[in-house]
C-alpha cells in the first residue's frame, strides 16, 4: 500500500478559508490513497 506526504505551510495556511481549502484537499487525499502523512509548518501570518 502506498503512502502519500504532502506539505502546507505558509500562504496555504494564511487564514481560515484557505485552512478549508487544505482540509479538503487532504480528505481527497484520504479518500484517493488512504495512507496520507500531513507535514504543516509555520501559518503565515495576516496582517489585515
Amino acid at each position: 500500500m502506498n503512502t502519500i506526504v504532502i506539505k502546507f505551510g505558509g500562504s496555504s495556511l494564511a487564514d481560515n478559508e484557505k485552512l478549508k481549502l487544505v482540509a479538503n484537499k487532504i480528505i481527497e487525499y484520504y479518500n484517493e490513497y488512504k495512507r496520507v502523512v500531513v507535514v504543516v509548518s509555520a501559518q503565515r501570518k495576516n496582517n489585515g
